[in-house]
């Protein structure tokens, strides 16, 4: 299985372009269906022409939602960014792209939607500067329309070509899964989902709770609606907790290897953004679906040390992404 993220403005049809791409609808609560916007993360899957599956977690483009896109990218490889042919490059275009950047995602794909009505030339050429300057560099991009179906056939072959570029991954790694969402299924128990980026998982398995410590045992997984017996990197994946209280875990919380982790409240970071002496004193520190308020204390032009609200389970080598809420600012 592969994973890709959306990222674009909103109202540039990020979901219309999913549902699609797989017949299946992304946005999860009714009032986003009534509004016509998404507001939370949404999952959709397809099998494409060489016969792999991607996976896709949808994301938000109003700002007022970026911390719950930060959560769906945060733990992704790739990206399908979204800009519309009709408005062209926007504010929540660039956030979101700043945003892949600081993350580290260096593999995606630039589809230019509604291009039934509008030329998608101009749109194209400034997304493709604009993405070029990142750690994404060039892309391929396809003009396309979700509305008459024009261009389909030729994003589904690019998103072929995405995947098969993508590092194989870390089958041995220690399991780190951010959790995204953590819900209740009557008879069930506890049920949380997330992007499992490296490593294995497996029925039986004991896991941590990053933000207890506690062990918990995998009762039962699940991998696009299909009961496993085990998952490997990279997938969604649907993890059912045995003795779990929904209120115990949450988005932002991470089930571990247990021993494979020491979280940790204070750390040093060496920027690629603003200068040190630029930030503000206060930031929210994103990572895998955490959003974290954080003190930040300069220790030269691109270093800075953190001081983390709560510990979070965090490696040397870790991208993260520093922002400044008020202003709408990554650093």
């Amino acid at each position: 299985m592969y994973v890709v993220a959306t990222a674009g403005h909103v109202d540039h049809g990020k979901s219309t372009l999913v549902r699609a791409l797989t017949g299946m609808e992304p946005d999860r609560w009714a009032e986003e269906r009534r509004r016509g916007m998404t507001i939370d993360l949404g999952f959709a899957w397809t099998t494409l022409p060489a016969g792999g599956t991607v996976a896709f977690v949808d994301v938000p483009g109003h700002e007022r939602f970026v911390p719950n896109m930060l959560a769906g990218v945060g733990p992704v490889p790739a990206a399908l960014i979204v800009v519309g042919a009709d408005e062209g490059w926007m504010p929540q275009s660039a956030e979101h792209l700043a945003a892949l950047d600081a993350l580290g995602v260096s593999y995606g794909l630039l589809a230019v939607t509604r291009a039934d009505l509008a030329d998608p030339g101009p749109a194209l050429a400034r997304a493709r500067k604009e993405i070029a300057a990142t750690a994404l560099g060039e892309v391929e991009a396809v003009p396309v329309s979700a509305v008459t179906g024009a261009g389909l056939p030729e994003l589904r072959a690019a998103l072929d070509r995405l995947v098969a570029r993508l590092p194989d991954p870390a089958y041995d790694a220690p399991v780190r899964l951010w959790v995204d969402r953590s819900f209740t299924i009557r008879g069930s128990g506890t049920v949380v989902t997330g992007t499992l980026g490296g490593g294995r998982l497996r029925v039986g398995d004991q896991l941590e709770l990053a933000a207890t410590g506690e062990p918990v045992r995998v009762r039962g997984l699940h991998s696009l609606n299909i009961a496993r017996t085990g998952v490997d990197a990279v997938a969604r994946v649907a993890v059912n907790l045995r003795g779990v209280s929904r209120d115990r875990v949450a988005r932002g919380d991470a089930l571990l290897s247990p021993g494979r982790f020491r979280p940790t409240d204070l750390l040093d970071a060496r920027l690629a953004g603003d200068p040190a002496t630029d930030l503000p004193a206060t930031l929210t520190l994103h990572v895998g679906s955490a959003a974290v308020p954080v003190r930040v204390r300069p220790l030269g032009p691109d270093t800075v040390r953190l001081r983390l609200a709560r510990p979070l389970p965090l490696l040397i080598g870790d991208r993260a992404l520093l922002r400044d809420p008020g202003r709408h600012h990554v650093a």
